[in-house]
C-alpha cells in the first residue's frame, strides 16, 4: 500500500478516477501523482470497490463525495455517513473532501449541488454538520468552494468570509476549486484573483482544475461547470495565482462529461507539475 506522505505538497499532479479508464490505469500505471475517486460510486462494494483498492496499493487515493447534503436542514443522512465510514475505513485516504452545498431534503435528493446562502443560520447548520461528519471520520475533511450563477439576495457574509469562518471554526481544511471561482466570477462580476487571496491560505490543502462550459442565454454568456474541456488559459493563470498565494499545493485534474482519452487528463496533470514546478522555483528564488 501506499504510504501517506508528512509533506504532501510534494505530490504530483492527480487526475480523477472515471469508470472508462480503471483498466487502463491498472494495467499501464501511469505517472500520476494520485487518483481521486467520487465516493458513492463504491459505497455499493463488488468490483469496482476491489478496483480501488486494487489501485490503491499503487497510488495514493482521495475521496470526493458529492451526496451526503451538508447544508440541509434537517440532519444528516446517517445511512450515508455509515457508508462512507466504512469506505474511508477501508481506503485510508489521503484526503476526503465534500461540497460546499446541499442535495437532499427528507427522503427526497435532487442529482445536483444546489447552493447555500451565507448567512449565520447556514454557517451554524454547516458547522454542526462537518463537526459531525469529522468527528464520525475521525478524521479532517475538506470542504470544497461551490460554482455559482445567481447570488443570494439575504446573506450576512461573502463566500470567502464564510468559508474562512467555517474552516476556523470546525478546524476542517477546504478544496479550492480555481475552475469554479473562474466560472464564478465570470457569472456574478467579480474579481476571481480578488476572490482567491481572501482565503486564509492556511486553510487550502488541495486544489482542482477543470474546464467549463460556455452557454449563451439571452445574448449573455454562461459559465456551466460541466468538467467536460481542458483548462482554459485563464484558469491556468488563476492556478498560478493560487500556488503564490497557497503555496506548493496538491492540484487534481477533473473531467467528468465527454471523458477524453486516459493520456489527455494526464497531460494535463503533466502541466499543472510543470506550473507548480516553475511557481515553487520562482518563490524560491524570491526567498534566496
Amino acid at each position: 500500500m501506499h504510504p501517506l506522505p508528512a509533506d504532501c505538497g510534494s505530490f504530483t499532479a492527480g487526475i480523477g478516477l472515471r469508470y472508462p479508464h480503471v483498466a487502463e490505469i491498472l494495467e499501464r500505471q501511469p505517472k500520476v501523482g494520485f487518483l481521486e475517486a467520487h465516493s458513492e460510486n463504491y459505497f455499493g462494494g463488488g468490483y469496482a470497490r476491489r478496483n480501488l483498492l486494487k489501485l490503491r496499493e499503487t497510488y495514493p487515493i482521495t475521496l470526493h463525495g458529492v451526496g451526503l447534503s451538508l447544508g440541509r436542514a434537517d440532519g444528516l443522512d446517517q445511512k450515508h455517513l455509515r457508508q462512507l465510514k466504512r469506505l474511508v475505513d477501508e481506503v485510508q485516504p489521503l484526503f476526503v473532501s465534500e461540497h460546499l452545498s446541499w442535495s437532499a431534503y427528507t427522503h427526497i435528493a435532487v442529482p445536483d449541488l444546489l447552493p447555500i446562502p451565507f448567512t449565520r443560520e447556514a454557517l451554524s447548520i454547516f458547522v454542526a454538520h462537518v463537526n459531525e461528519m469529522q468527528d464520525t471520520l475521525g478524521r479532517q475533511v475538506l470542504i470544497e468552494n461551490p460554482s455559482n450563477y445567481l447570488a443570494f439576495a439575504q446573506t450576512d457574509w461573502t463566500e470567502t468570509e464564510f468559508l474562512n469562518r467555517l474552516a476556523h471554526e470546525t478546524g476542517c481544511g477546504l478544496l479550492m476549486d480555481v475552475n469554479n471561482i473562474d466560472v464564478s466570477a465570470h457569472n456574478l462580476g467579480y474579481d476571481a484573483v480578488t476572490y482567491l487571496q481572501a482565503i486564509n491560505p492556511r486553510f487550502v490543502k488541495q486544489i482542482h482544475l477543470a474546464g467549463y462550459t460556455v452557454d449563451t442565454v439571452d445574448g449573455t454568456d454562461i459559465r456551466i461547470d460541466t468538467h467536460g474541456n481542458p483548462v482554459y488559459p485563464e484558469g491556468w493563470r488563476l492556478y498560478r495565482t493560487a500556488l503564490e498565494h497557497f503555496g506548493d499545493t496538491p492540484t487534481l485534474i477533473e473531467w467528468d462529461t465527454d471523458i477524453p482519452a486516459l493520456d489527455v487528463l494526464v497531460a494535463e496533470a503533466a502541466k499543472a507539475d510543470t506550473i507548480r514546478t516553475a511557481t515553487h522555483a520562482h518563490a524560491e528564488a524570491a526567498h534566496a
